[in-house]
């Protein structure tokens, strides 16, 4: 079974240090460091948390033309990440380069997962096809989507929860979907649209969760860690 992905959504190391020392104690924690944290505090954040045995996915969504995306790739491999993503909207080319230099960035180390971001979960249907131009269900985009990442021979794909199981079924057996827009029942759902419980997630198809709020937000972010955990392992 899968860790839930805790998504450290602070702006800076002190406030990030101060919410893990809240966490379990000798767990070894997976983690998502999104584009604020890496962006005000860079590469030597990734250093550290991974030096305290922490799983971390590298959250940058890259999305550039194929070489310059090879070339950061190359880069973000030699951290000793465990997850990267790119967006899926940069074409097939450019997914492969991307492939192509973590590959060439991990040596004899094992290459970091990469997979696609579809359509974001903050996205709706209507605001996919007035501003983005797509003039299909928005299930129907993250299927394409999926299905040309499953074809660039990426991991997996970052999709809502809702999407997961069209996912798997026009996918391989081993593709991965990545699901953010998770809040527990009590939550709010802020800016997220498309979002589900962590027990409708893993019954939906889910391999891993993505939470932030939910836990990092919560009065006891440890007890609300416990909470998403149990509810993740549920059997029924």
């Amino acid at each position: 079974m899968t860790k839930p992905i805790i998504a450290l959504d602070f702006p800076n190391y002190l406030e990030t240090k101060a919410f893990l020392e809240m966490m379990p104690k000798g767990e070894e924690l997976y983690i998502k460091i999104g584009m604020e944290l890496f962006y005000n505090e860079g590469p030597m954040l990734v250093e550290t948390l991974k030096a305290r045995g922490y799983e971390v996915f590298l959250d940058l969504k890259l999305y550039d033309i194929p070489n310059t995306v090879k070339s950061a790739m190359i880069g973000l491999a030699k951290m000793g990440v465990d997850m990267v993503n790119v967006h899926a909207a940069g074409g097939k080319r450019m997914m492969e380069e991307a492939l192509e230099g973590l590959e060439i960035g991990s040596g004899n180390s094992k290459r970091p997962r990469l997979i696609a971001v579809t359509q974001l979960t903050s996205m709706s249907e209507k605001e996919m096809q007035e501003e983005q131009n797509i003039q299909t269900s928005l299930l129907e985009s993250v299927i394409h989507y999926s299905k040309m990442t499953n074809n660039s021979g990426l991991d997996g794909v970052v999709c809502s929860a809702l999407e997961a199981k069209m996912v798997k079924e026009n996918t391989r057996d081993s593709f991965l979907c990545v699901t953010p827009g998770i809040r527990l029942a009590s939550d709010a759902a802020d800016d997220q649209r498309r979002i589900m419980t962590p027990f409708e997630a893993k019954k939906n198809g889910s391999s891993y969760i993505v939470v932030g709020r939910s836990i990092t937000q919560a009065k006891d972010p440890l007890k609300a860690y416990y909470t998403v955990k149990e509810e993740w392992e549920r059997t029924e």
